[in-house]
């Protein structure tokens, strides 16, 4: 015979392994947040220079830019903080119209990823672009200096601490996780719509 906490804990067990389309569908809902959120912040100028270091040093992209990998450290403008010189270093070199087709491509992911809720084969584009994004962002950790602490003389630099930049980059492995399983439940609900 089961005791009331055995039956209150089979409960919740049932209840937790019958909300797996539901978690699914969360991760749409999350993706459809942070891409939407991501890319319309590309819009606004200290985003679109926040991530020069990753576009200039990624040999996938930095051909969007005008002006070689190195001269950007010479234009770092802090988060808020506007410098004319520097602003128009960035003008020429495409930093902001880069960012913003960056936060338009990223926006289009996250809804048709979304979309996929009630269109599996628009969703499973949406989900197989959040996954190649993804990785492409992930590229950045071994592309990019900036993402790694640099030796200023505390002994403690390089892999694998992680300075602001890295962790920002890390957590899309979180990510990427949910963009591989949306894909496969939008790929076996496609097949299910082929064999009908």
């Amino acid at each position: 015979m089961k005791t009331k906490l055995q039956k209150l804990f089979l409960a919740a067990l049932t209840l937790a392994a019958s909300s797996q389309k539901l978690g699914i569908n969360l991760i749409r809902v999350a993706i459809l947040v942070i891409f939407v959120w991501i890319g319309g912040l590309k819009f606004w100028n200290y985003e679109a220079e926040g991530i020069v270091p990753f576009v200039a040093n990624s040999p996938f992209m930095s051909f969007f830019y005008d002006k070689p990998a190195p001269e950007y450290k010479e234009y770092k403008l802090k988060e808020g903080e506007f410098d004319e010189a520097k602003h128009r270093w960035h003008v020429e070199n495409n930093t902001y119209g880069f960012s913003r087709g960056l936060g338009i491509l990223i926006m289009a992911i996250g809804i048709l990823t979304f979309l996929g809720i009630f269109f599996p084969k628009i969703g499973l584009a949406g989900a197989a672009l959040a996954v190649i994004m993804t990785v492409g962002t992930l590229s950045f950790l071994v592309t990019t200096p900036e993402v790694w602490v640099p030796d200023l003389g505390s002994g403690e630099h390089g892999f694998p601490l992680l300075t602001g930049a890295g962790r920002l980059v890390i957590k899309d492995t979180a990510i990427l996780a949910g963009a591989i399983v949306v894909l496969a439940d939008s790929a076996k609900r496609v097949l299910n719509q082929l064999e009908k």
